[in-house]
């Protein structure tokens, strides 16, 4: 039970996984279907039943899940036991507090497990790449982050004394929102400058907007570069340093003996050297004959 439930590298712990992720997507769904108006009127009822079945075949799964652990505690504390928790809980607050259930779509977070389904493990390497190459530039784009603030800011404010209340602008942080729906390039078209230097102004911001979205893409490209060509020179050292020459005794399979030894320090057999790859087999000192 505890293969199938917690792995997926069987047919039968594939396919609980594949199930489980159908059931999840579907429960989601009729949460969301209950919040139509149309359908939740039409089908009130049939929706209450799917919801209390989901519910009910979670709860079993989640209880599933902790007994078959030795520390069900410590999976309960981690990010998916407290998921799986608070995937049931609002149903059964909802006999109590009306409403609860549109918590519901938690659920959806629990679809993460489609990573063991897709065995996504393999890209592992390239992820950790990509979340060295952000944690590099985080100071910088920290950097740009404030620059932007401030040009939003100190934009907003000066369309606040352009354009005054009677054009939209009935304030600065009202202006401010200007500055940046401007500034981002999507221009919402709910305030708009009336005046020829409010107009210059907006075009100004939204010209200087292309190129601060080109900004962190360059930053996060240029740090992503430097850690593969850092990970290309890591893989080479490692294929260079993957054989090493080992002193072994061919009558009792010794191999821990000084560099320049001729004779094996526990029988006094003359001693041979082979290159042997590093890895998990080498690091112990076999004791086999060779």
């Amino acid at each position: 039970m505890f293969e199938i439930v917690f792995h997926a590298d069987d047919p039968a712990g594939k396919a609980f996984d594949v199930v489980l992720i159908a059931a999840i997507v579907a429960s989601v769904l009729v949460v969301m279907l209950e919040s139509v108006t149309a359908i939740q009127g039409r089908y009130a009822r049939a929706l209450l039943v799917a919801e209390w079945f989901f519910t009910v075949l979670f709860t079993i799964e989640y209880v599933i899940r902790l007994s078959v652990l030795e520390n069900p505690t410590r999976y309960a504390r981690s990010f998916f036991g407290v998921v799986d928790l608070l995937a049931i809980l609002p149903t059964y607050i909802s006999l109590f507090v009306p409403g609860a259930q549109v918590l519901l779509t938690v659920r959806i977070l629990r679809a993460l497990r489609v990573f063991r389904v897709l065995k996504l493990a393999n890209y592992l390497d390239e992820a950790n790449t990509l979340s060295r190459a952000l944690a590099a530039s985080r100071r910088k784009i920290f950097v740009f982050i404030f620059v932007v603030l401030t040009v939003v800011t100190v934009t907003g404010s000066l369309m606040y004394l352009i354009e005054g209340g009677e054009n939209g602008f009935t304030s600065i942080p009202k202006s401010v929102y200007w500055a940046v729906v401007t500034v981002s390039t999507i221009g919402f078209g709910d305030i708009t400058p009336q005046t020829p230097l409010g107009q210059f102004l907006s075009a100004v911001l939204a010209v200087v907007g292309y190129g601060i979205i080109a900004v962190p893409t360059g930053i996060v490209t240029v740090e992503l570069g430097r850690e593969q060509a850092e990970q290309r020179a890591r893989d080479l050292t490692a294929r260079a340093m993957a054989e090493v020459q080992l002193a072994r005794c061919p009558k009792c399979g010794l191999g821990e003996h000084d560099d320049d030894a001729r004779f094996c320090k526990w029988c006094g057999e003359e001693i041979v050297v082979e290159a042997r790859p590093l890895g998990p087999a080498a690091a112990a000192p076999s004791t086999a004959p060779a």
